[in-house]
């Protein structure tokens, strides 16, 4: 289990917490690029049985949150970048294509709390759907966006600050988010 311990140590190097399984198995479920760079007091879960990849060259800033949960998969692929205060959480697979720039703030889940309606509304605080969310290559996450289960990105998409992505996206398009700003005078 060499490479936890490495790992482990690079992490304290950079005041960043790590919680891996007790039953974690001692196999290549996790790989990381000798080049991996992160900032400072980012939080990464692993949870048992699940496996991670990152690529060559993926840059995390600082106050990032990674959680991989029993049985998921998270691919970060070469030449990514996830800016500040970014979030992923992953409860069954979440890949990032290369040459992504992920803005300050993002958060990509795959997955939903599951309720019910019937007899009486109740939402499960521990029981999710899943969906995969695939984010192609050369993509420009914009600061502050949110990506939803289900969710395919394709390759050279461009997502402004501030969307709700919520269905999938085709290849080399630009996503706008169209809220209307008004402004009325006081007197």
């Amino acid at each position: 289990m060499r490479w936890i311990d490495n790992l482990k140590e690079y992490i304290r190097t950079v005041r960043t917490r790590l919680y891996i399984s007790k039953n974690f198995p001692a196999s290549k479920a996790i790989t990381v690029s000798h080049d991996f760079s992160m900032g400072k007091n980012n939080l990464f879960k692993i949870s048992s049985h699940s496996e991670i990849q990152i690529h060559s060259s993926v840059s995390i800033r600082n106050f990032c949150s990674i959680i991989v949960e029993d049985s998921a998969k998270l691919v970060i692929e070469r030449r990514v970048f996830m800016n500040n205060y970014c979030s992923l959480n992953c409860l069954e697979s979440i890949r990032i294509g290369e040459n992504t720039i992920i803005g300050e703030g993002v958060k990509i889940y795959d997955h939903n709390h599951k309720y019910v309606t019937n007899p009486d509304f109740k939402v499960h605080p521990d029981l999710f759907s899943t969906a995969p969310v695939t984010i192609g290559k050369n993509c420009w996450i914009g600061s502050n966006v949110t990506i939803l289960k289900g969710v395919e990105i394709g390759d050279n998409v461009i997502i402004g600050a501030n969307c709700l992505i919520y269905k999938s996206i085709r290849g080399n398009s630009i996503v706008k988010s169209k809220a209307e700003l008004i402004i009325d005078s006081i007197s």
